[in-house]
């Protein structure tokens, strides 16, 4: 049997919040619940559990690689919802998307203060893109 990732525990501090805006951006089901966990589960059988808890909680980061075309509704979403996005972690490109390895790539923050990212093209699987470190900019978005 080869080795597949099956699920994580996202911590949060209102799991039904956290799990119902990522489900709603990513355009997932939330399922139902089990236990103390909210599962969200994505199209290769990964679960995110989401687990409330009454204590700091650190950052975490999830990505999710999606087609142009899912790209396109999770952006729509994105602005509708007045989530802001920006094209880099450190958020030095505010209302931007990044094109790396000749994809497009966002990042936002969900309810807990998590780093969520959408991107359609791995990081790396096109280095010498000429696209690498261009972004554009989104109209509309926060």
């Amino acid at each position: 049997m080869s080795v597949e990732f099956n699920h994580t525990i996202v911590l949060s501090r209102d799991r039904e919040k956290s799990a119902h805006f990522l489900a709603s951006i990513l355009g997932l089901d939330v399922g139902e619940p089990a236990g103390m966990f909210l599962p969200v589960t994505t199209a290769n059988g990964v679960t995110l559990d989401f687990a409330g808890v009454d204590i700091e909680i650190p950052a975490q980061h999830y990505a999710f690689l999606v087609s142009e075309d899912e790209f396109d509704g999770i952006l729509a979403r994105l602005v509708e919802s007045g989530t802001p996005i920006q094209a880099d972690p450190p958020g030095r490109h505010p209302r931007r998307i990044n094109r790396n390895d000749g994809g497009r790539g966002v990042y936002f923050t969900d309810p807990s203060g998590h780093g969520m990212e959408a991107i359609t093209r791995p990081y790396g699987s096109d280095p010498a893109s000429p696209l690498n470190g261009v972004t554009e900019d989104v109209p509309g978005a926060r």
